[in-house]
């Protein structure tokens, strides 16, 4: 009986193992989780569930019964050390193997966290990556309480949002001289900037952190502007790294993850990776998306394969983020983008679109309250049409005619 592993019980991972029973792989599963928990969503942890509006078991992917009615020998709070391409072996903390034929690697990625040198290792300090961390912080998020946010990305920008849903004195400094400079143009990012403050959030741009202060636990913090903060606790949102080390160290190619082909498998025989971890081709380019779609696309597509399907997998990204009443839905990818063009509705002032061409080609959308024009733009995007500006951002044109 062939025996298939996927490390990793993340999204990737769980929908890898759902799919290669629904192909009908009668064979042996096994599923290697780090976390002492059964596969969940992980979005919502910044957004939903830290807020205490989504509870543990509307997080989980499955019931945990599934596993056991579907023939999957799910491993949780268990680390992988080694894997051996050549015996086609993994290496479990503890020093036990197992032999596998077929081999996903879903491990998904780590948050950066603060040197350190700099305080980073206080007490009180923070970073937004799983459950135990959402627990763990949960407690901090009360009325009157000093957040201070290191990092303008989608998730310290989430966590400021439920922070000051929940009345907490909030400040986020972002190095870079605006928010969300690395993954959105200046005009979604002046958005943000405004929501924010309207929500009493103080964003301060262009400044680092120099230090974080306190015995063992933070108290306050020193930015490179001179400016000395008192701080009662802090949500790092740096960016995310590829957990790959696994596949470096077993000799696979890697470059910012994991590197795949068009079908998902990696540098070594039976040997295949999804998700955050995994590093794939885009219109020419090598890049990671870091997101639940391309989580769950990826891995649909590796299972696949696993089975000797030969599909090619074809990324169509979207991503999300909410903040306090805005839904935020992106579709494709901006990258090299050299207009962007604006969308407002007159009855609505959160209601915004920020269409990105690159050239005379729609690359991607930006849609803040206005999920039609995000569903008609992914469709546009995956379909390869570019519609007039002008067309894009009159509230009057009839969106559904620009698919014909």
């Amino acid at each position: 009986m062939k025996h298939f592993v996927v490390i990793g019980a993340g999204q990737a991972g769980a929908t890898l193992v759902a799919r290669l029973r629904t192909e009908g792989f009668d064979g042996k599963i096994t599923l290697i989780g780090a976390e002492n928990v059964h596969p969940y969503q992980r979005p919502p942890l910044s957004k939903a569930y830290m807020l205490g509006e989504m509870e543990l078991s509307r997080l989980l992917l499955r019931a945990p019964e599934w596993y056991a009615e579907n023939n999957i020998d799910l491993m949780l709070d268990t680390r992988v050390v080694a894997i051996d391409p050549t015996a086609k072996t993994i290496t479990l903390q503890g020093d036990s193997e197992l032999s596998y034929d077929e081999l996903a690697i879903c491990t998904g990625s780590h948050p950066r966290t603060l040197p350190a040198a700099i305080g980073g290792d206080l007490d009180r300090v923070y970073t937004v990556r799983d459950l135990k961390d959402a627990d763990t912080m949960a407690p901090e998020f009360t009325q009157g309480r000093k957040l201070l946010v290191v990092g303008g990305g989608y998730i310290g920008l989430e966590a400021a949002a439920v922070a000051a849903k929940k009345g907490c004195d909030v400040t986020l400094v972002e190095m870079a001289p605006r928010i969300l400079q690395r993954v959105a143009c200046a005009e979604t990012s002046d958005y943000f900037r405004e929501l924010h403050a309207a929500h009493g959030v103080k964003i301060i741009e262009g400044v680092g952190l120099t230090r974080l202060t306190g015995t063992d636990a933070v108290t306050g913090a020193v930015l490179t502007d001179g400016t000395e903060l008192d701080v009662d606790f802090v949500i790092v949102g740096v960016g995310i790294s590829p957990a790959s080390v696994l596949a470096d160290a077993a000799g696979l190619t890697c470059s910012n993850g994991i590197d795949t082909d068009v079908y998902g498998q990696t540098s070594a025989p039976h040997i295949w990776a999804a998700g955050d971890c995994a590093n794939l081709t885009f219109k020419g380019e090598r890049i990671r998306i870091e997101s639940v779609g391309n989580a769950i696309d990826q891995a649909d597509v590796v299972a696949r394969n696993m089975l000797g399907k030969g599909v090619s997998y074809a990324p169509k990204p979207w991503f999300w983020s909410d903040q306090y009443d805005v839904k935020l839905q992106i579709a494709g990818l901006n990258i090299g983008y050299d207009a962007v063009h604006v969308k407002r509705y007159s009855d609505d002032p959160l209601s915004r679109v920020h269409w990105y061409f690159k050239g005379d080609e729609l690359i991607a959308v930006d849609a803040m309250n206005a999920a039609r024009d995000y569903m008609v733009g992914k469709r546009l995007i995956e379909a390869g049409k570019s519609p007039a500006p002008a067309d894009l951002t009159d509230e009057a044109t009839d969106l559904k005619a620009l698919l014909r």
